[in-house]
């Protein structure tokens, strides 16, 4: 399982990491991601799931998260961070 640490990035860039790693795996594998709480957590995991993909665990460790993400779809067109309207 390959793993990710999108710990100290900042949306939209922890879901543009994740999509990216995502990306480079086949379906159904597994990927281990280490974000912190807050914007990122609520959003990645939400978006992953939007895309069709699966969240597999959210657990705490050592004050940040780690989410396990299973591959679903071959492209993912979910989005995170929703930037509002001007």
């Amino acid at each position: 399982m390959k793993t990710i640490d999108v710990s100290r990035d900042h949306c939209p860039m922890t879901f543009v990491k994740v999509k990216v790693a995502l990306e480079e795996l086949a379906l159904g594998e597994q990927l281990d991601v280490l974000l912190c709480a807050g914007e990122a957590l609520e959003n990645v995991p939400k978006s992953i799931e939007e895309a069709g993909n699966r969240i597999v665990e959210i657990r705490e460790e050592k004050g940040r998260y780690r989410v396990i993400i299973e591959k679903h779809m071959a492209e993912h067109t979910g989005y995170s961070c929703r930037i509002a309207p001007r």
